[in-house]
């Protein structure tokens, strides 16, 4: 049986919605990072977000833009999906 992949909304900050199915969730250190990309077909572009919390003490997710921490956080996401092709 194919596992459903969940599919969530984001606001960006001018407003519009943007979807993106999530393929893992982790948490590092008291932070949540997920791994979502921006379509369920196989050459989807693949994607880190961080859980913040924003000046209206919401919390939100923003994508994940230093090139550190996106290769520590890749080797995290590639040793939980090791059965699944990932480039980040």
């Amino acid at each position: 049986m194919e596992e459903k992949v969940e599919c969530i909304a984001f606001e960006t900050e001018d407003g519009n919605n943007i979807s993106f199915y999530v393929i893992e969730q982790t948490t590092i250190a008291g932070r949540e990072y997920l791994l979502v990309t921006d379509s369920d077909e196989d050459e989807a572009e693949a994607y880190i977000m961080r859980k913040i919390t924003d000046e209206e003490n919401q919390e939100v997710y923003e994508m994940v833009e230093d090139d550190e921490e996106l290769e520590a956080l890749s080797k995290v996401f590639r040793e939980l999906l090791e059965d699944v092709d990932i480039e980040l």
